[in-house]
């Protein structure tokens, strides 16, 4: 199994004023834009996942339906292993249950960083790392994704693929 891991795209600062609920803080306009040229980048960099995965925040889906539109990845289906705060290794047993040869997920940091350092080091072990936001990186697996048996393939930065998005 391959997973791609995305965090997601520019949001709008904190701002418990127009967004009590910091799940419904969007991405910001220039969020929105970046993302679009990130995605062109990426389709011309990678194939689409068989299935993609979302935080249910809502600049979690939106990056995700900026990738499904421009990138010509699936519909996301939300999975609250995804939501800040969640244990990686929740999201490592949701990515078990499903048998598709590559699977895309888009979440928040520092969770995505933890997941990382799952899939690459195992159980306890911690990983400093700083995903940017509308970064992307593929682990790759034998067989079924498990807690230290991952190979970071590649690592995408927003920038990268903005320039791919460009050529």
């Amino acid at each position: 199994m391959e997973l791609l891991i995305v965090r997601h795209a520019i949001a709008f600062e904190r701002d418990r004023q127009r967004w009590s609920d910091d799940g419904t803080r969007p991405l910001s306009p220039a969020g929105i834009k970046r993302a679009r040229k990130a995605a062109a980048g990426l389709k011309a960099f990678s194939n689409a996942p068989d299935r993609l995965l979302t935080s249910p925040l809502v600049r979690a889906r939106q990056t995700a339906q900026i990738l499904t539109d421009i990138a010509g990845w699936p519909q996301a289906a939300e999975a609250s292993e995804l939501l800040p705060g969640e244990p990686a290794p929740a999201v490592l047993a949701l990515l078990g249950k499903h048998h598709d040869r590559r699977v895309a997920v888009v979440g928040h940091q520092p969770g995505l960083g933890d997941l990382l350092a799952l899939c690459l080091l195992g159980s306890g072990k911690t990983l400093p790392v700083e995903i940017k936001k509308n970064a992307i990186l593929c682990v790759s697996f034998q067989g079924s994704p498990r807690a230290g048996h991952g190979v970071l393939e590649w690592l995408a930065t927003p920038r990268m693929l903005r320039g791919l998005g460009r050529g």
